[in-house]
């Protein structure tokens, strides 16, 4: 029997297929390539999280964003400046204020 999977898998994912005694059929991405399946992975682990909304996916969904800021040639100190500049320019989300619609005057 033969699944098709055709996703990106984090690095060990073969070596666990492997040891548990079957074969799989893998690539190694070129950077285009890997970094349209990276955009692919993210919709993914987000769809996972919000249907368990547990602390597992989130940490998924936190490790392909790490994955993708590499990738880009970012750090994730340049995530963070821009983060934290946007937080200072349009705030946080702590207030949890939700808006319902906006009227000219």
């Amino acid at each position: 029997m033969t699944k098709i999977y055709n996703k990106l898998v984090r690095d060990r994912i073969p070596e666990i297929i492997e040891s548990d005694g079957k074969l799989c059929t893998m690539e190694i991405l070129p950077d285009d390539r890997y970094l349209q399946m990276l955009d692919v992975k993210l919709d993914e682990e987000l769809a996972e999280y919000q249907e368990s909304t547990s602390l597992e996916e989130l940490a998924d969904l936190l490790e392909v964003m790490r994955a993708v800021v590499k990738a880009r040639g970012w750090s994730w100190e340049q995530l963070e400046q821009a983060r934290q500049e946007k937080t200072a320019q349009r705030g946080g989300f702590e207030k949890k204020i939700f808006l319902k619609e906006v009227r000219e005057k």
